[in-house]
Parts: structure tokens; C-alpha cells; sequence
């Protein structure tokens, strides 16, 4: 689904990502850790398109296509979605309007209003997001755990591809992170992806990860199974030769 190879690339004349190279088939999920400033959310931005960030060298292909040349919008039509860590107010938009909108856009196809707000409503219910938040302004107002979830939502609604999260748990309280982790589940299927940045393993709780990956200073320095999780969490980056 996803194939970097060599991937050299930063902001304007600053290489933060040094060769990486990264392969994610369909059904599968990894986990990317690693301290501050090692890359993370770099490589996501990169991998989304942000126009902040540059390639290098090196390539990106999302089921055989270049990645390089596509702005983010034609991106999200193939299939990729990234949830951020520090989700953006939209005021003047709907929840509602802007999912709907963001249906057409992705798929190309007329969104029948009633259908699309029945499927909205449990999907809210089922991450206990109060309904009225339908008519709210994106975000404008929303508590930080509100936030994560209503990306969440966006994910569920879009059912992307490949999903690009970014510390979708950070900042969460216990019973959020169980919430968000059931909807990463649900989301989670044979035909799509995930690529996870998380410092808490909580929110893998009900997913198989299939594979670790140690970012350390804009390099992958080690890869492996859940033990690589466990070593972090005992023994933090120290043995990788981080802080």
C-alpha cells in the first residue's frame, strides 16, 4: 500500500528525515515511536503532503503511484487521512457541513443528506460525542479530548485507506483513550492501514501491531514486534541512544 524508500526530506533548507525507508501493506499496523523531535510528525506531514515540507530525496508510492507530485487534497481522494496532534479550529463550518462536504470531495459523489446524517448520529453515539455537536463550528470550543474524538470521527465517516495518526491519544484521560482505541478498532480492517504515533500504548489495546519502528534523530534505528513497546515503556530510549 505504502512504500518509502530513502525518503531524505525537511522544512526549506533543515533535512529533518535522514533516508527512511518504510513499507505498509493493506491490513496491517505499525507503530512509529520515538523521543520529541525525532521526526514523528514529520514523516507524517511528508507522507501527507504538507506543503511545509519538502522531499528531498529519495520516493513515495501509495499503491504504486508517486506521491511526490500530488498536492494533499488529491492524496486524501487516494485514500490517506492524517489525524493531527493539535487539532485546527474551523469556525463558520459545521461539523456536519464539513464531513459531508469532505465525503463528496474524497468519493466524488452526492451525499444524500438524510442517510449521511442517520450514519453521522451513531457514529457519535458510539464515541459518546453529544449530537448537538453536529451543528457546532469544527472544533471552535471543543475540550482537547473532544477534539481527538471528533477526529475520530472524521476517520470513521471518511474510512480512508491509510490512516495517519499522530498522537491521536496525547493529553487523553483514561476512559478517552478506551474510546478512541474502539474506534481505531472499528475503523481497522483487511483492506486498510494504520501507521500510529503514540506515546501510550492504550489506545493498541484492541489492534495487532504488526510492526515497531524506532525514529531516533530522522533515522528508523531499530524495528521488531511489541517487545520494541515494552523495552520503551520500561527502559524509555536510552538503549537506542537517545535521552
Amino acid at each position: 500500500m505504502l512504500e518509502i524508500q530513502s525518503l531524505h526530506a525537511g522544512v526549506e533548507d533543515k533535512e529533518i528525515i535522514h533516508g527512511i525507508d518504510l513499507t505498509v501493506n493493506a491490513g496491517e499496523v505499525h507503530v512509529i515511536l520515538g523521543p520529541n523531535g525525532s521526526g514523528k510528525s514529520t514523516l507524517m506531514n511528508v507522507i501527507m503532503g504538507h506543503p511545509k515540507y519538502k522531499i528531498l530525496s529519495g520516493s513515495m508510492k501509495f499503491e504504486g503511484e508517486d506521491l511526490s507530485s500530488l498536492a494533499t487534497f488529491e492524496r486524501a481522494r487516494k485514500g490517506l487521512f492524517l489525524s493531527f496532534q493539535t487539532p485546527e479550529e474551523i469556525p463558520g463550518i459545521t461539523v456536519e457541513n464539513m464531513l459531508r462536504a469532505a465525503k463528496q470531495a474524497v468519493t466524488g459523489q452526492t451525499v444524500k443528506i438524510l442517510q449521511f446524517r442517520k450514519q453521522l448520529q451513531a457514529m457519535m453515539q458510539e464515541l459518546k460525542i453529544d449530537p448537538s455537536y453536529a451543528t457546532r463550528y469544527m472544533n471552535v470550543g471543543f475540550s482537547g479530548g473532544e477534539k481527538k474524538r471528533n477526529e475520530i470521527l472524521q476517520l470513521l465517516m471518511l474510512q480512508p485507506k491509510l490512516a495517519l495518526l499522530d498522537e491521536t491519544d496525547s493529553g487523553l484521560d483514561v476512559d478517552a483513550v478506551q474510546i478512541v482505541s474502539n474506534g481505531v478498532a472499528k475503523f481497522h480492517s483487511a483492506e486498510n492501514a494504520c501507521i500510529i504515533i503514540t506515546h501510550n500504548t492504550q489506545i493498541l489495546k484492541h489492534l495487532t501491531v504488526d510492526r515497531v519502528h524506532v525514529l531516533l534523530n530522522g533515522k528508523i534505528i531499530s524495528e521488531g514486534g511489541n517487545e520494541l513497546i515494552e523495552e520503551v515503556t520500561n527502559n524509555g530510549y536510552a538503549k537506542f541512544g537517545g535521552v
